[in-house]
């Protein structure tokens, strides 16, 4: 299947790469100064082609077996790669590492299993077949020795040159077979040879004694009994092989481990910017640094940030004119409605401004938010209890809070995040309660209350901004439906998030998770 064209990529990323990698003063010494950014994406754009096609014929041979694959089997293969992906690693470096090392692993077995298998038993068959000639021949020299002659010579001469401990036995029946060793390649071998050589019945014990190996032959003369040493006939050296082996995949694992960590710390760098930057929280000195992937992702990150933050700045300068134009008019409103006499209307009037003042500074709030507001380490615990203070005036709210009270949050912010929800829950409730727990990196806080609470199927539209309830609550009390958006927003920004659910005291319930 011919793979269908693809756009030409925009050369404008590279470009502001390069222009960015020039004016960023916190560019690290790993960003090349020489790099071309066209060739790169040309280069780029070659591989990504490339594999692209490979993924288009991965994926027309994984169609083509889904349909011819019985479904029993392509249910065991999906509940196999579940189990699969449950155990393992879900870190780049675990991944990495695995890739690594199991090919690595799976090479050494084979070629471990290919020369225990080969090297091994040709060794051990050399070796063998060179004790059964000396033992041979030997046996051939006491067969013709005369009879009556002293044979000790010869058997002297065989442990002098052959190292071979000979001694010629009474005829009398062999031992009966001893056990089998586990690994039974010197018997097999040497049983193979004496078979072939000699052809005469044999003994042969290759357990009792772990260094020497003994042999017993029946000769026309009597049992020859013959005791060698176990490497004479065993290629006993090969363990080195398995050690050099070993040791050898243990440096490469090292060296790879250092280098995937290398390679993994950049990424990582940009992932905890990332966090950081969307929890409202200080990136710090972050340059780009890594592979050339990783750098150009690094440059589009602090390229977005330098936009977002030029968009806030924009937002909040002309939010600021904004305001300063209305309460200049609200204030020339204010100075009329005193010079004239006080009445019915007069009185209207005045608090038609005191609600549009109001209203303004709540639609402020919410377009501001705390975008403009640096987090850090603040003892919640007291602005909870601070803030259920003021608002339980008339009846006061118990709090409770469990854990580390020192959280990092934007002050302002969680201040206005709280006091939102507790306001909303005094407005509509008798009784209020107020928990809060920081355990296991996040902050929880509820906020119950028994007031007529929400519908399930509202719960959702409330946090949009200017959204009020028809029966749920009362329209009669002043607001402009900014409260719970407000809350949400700053949770956000705080990388948190606030939902609604039913309250154990019969009214709503308002929950807070927020990293901390």
């Amino acid at each position: 299947m011919p793979t269908p064209p693809r756009p030409t990529p925009d050369r404008t990323v590279g470009a502001t790469a390069g222009r960015d990698r020039a004016l960023d003063p916190d560019a690290g010494p790993d960003a090349p100064a020489g790099d071309d950014p066209a060739a790169d994406e040309q280069r780029d754009g070659v591989v990504g082609r490339v594999l692209e096609a490979g993924d288009d014929g991965a994926r027309l041979v994984r169609e083509g077996l889904s349909r011819i694959t019985p479904w029993p089997l392509v249910a065991l293969w999906n509940g196999l790669a579940r189990a699969i992906n449950r155990i393992m690693p879900k870190g780049l470096l675990g991944r990495s590492l695995l890739i690594i090392v199991v090919p690595m692993v799976i090479l050494q077995t084979v070629v471990a299993y290919v020369f225990m298998d080969r090297h091994w038993e040709l060794v051990t068959g050399r070796l063998s077949a060179a004790v059964v000639r000396d033992i041979a021949a030997m046996v051939d020299l006491i067969d013709r020795a005369p009879p009556g002659a002293d044979i000790s010579e010869l058997l002297e001469i065989a442990g002098r040159r052959m190292n071979l401990d000979m001694e010629l036995l009474a005829p009398e029946p062999l031992p009966p077979p001893r056990r089998r060793a586990l690994f039974t390649l010197l018997d097999r071998t040497l049983s193979r040879q004496i078979e072939a050589q000699l052809g005469v019945p044999y003994w042969i014990d290759t357990v009792g004694q772990s260094e020497f190996v003994e042999v017993r032959l029946v000769i026309p003369k009597g049992v020859l009994r013959v005791v060698l040493d176990r490497g004479n006939a065993y290629a006993s050296n090969s363990h080195i092989f398995i050690v050099w082996m070993v040791s050898t995949a243990l440096v490469l694992i090292l060296v790879s481990i250092i280098f995937i960590r290398n390679q993994i710390k950049p990424i990582q760098r940009l992932a905890n910017a990332a966090t950081a930057f969307g929890k409202g929280r200080p990136v710090g000195a972050f340059s780009p640094q890594g592979a050339r992937e990783v750098r150009r992702a690094a440059h589009a990150f602090i390229e977005m940030r330098r936009r977002i933050e030029r968009q806030m700045e924009q937002r909040t300068t002309m939010l600021a004119g904004v305001s300063h134009d209305l309460r200049t008019i609200l204030t020339r409103f204010r100075l009329e409605l005193a010079l004239l006499p006080e009445d019915e209307e007069t009185l209207a009037l005045r608090r038609d401004v005191d609600e549009m003042e109001a209203m303004l500074e709540a639609y402020m709030a919410f377009a501001k938010s705390d975008t403009d507001e640096e987090a850090h380490e603040i003892d919640v615990e007291a602005v909870i209890a601070e803030v259920a203070e003021r608002a339980g005036a008339a009846a006061p709210i118990p709090v409770r809070f469990s854990g580390s009270p020192l959280v990092t949050v934007k002050p302002g912010g969680f201040r206005r995040l709280v006091g939102n929800l507790v306001g909303n829950a005094v407005r509509y409730g008798r009784r209020v309660s107020l928990e809060a727990e920081h355990r296991d990196g996040w902050l929880t806080i509820r906020v119950d209350d028994d007031g007529p609470g929400i519908p399930e199927a509202e719960r959702e539209n409330v946090f949009k901004p200017f959204y009020r309830l028809d029966s749920a609550r009362n329209q009669d009390t002043a607001g402009t439906g900014l409260g719970l958006a407000i809350a949400r927003d700053i949770a956000r920004g705080h990388g948190g998030m606030v939902r609604l659910e039913t309250s154990p005291l019969g009214g709503l319930r308002a929950l807070v998770r927020l990293p901390g």
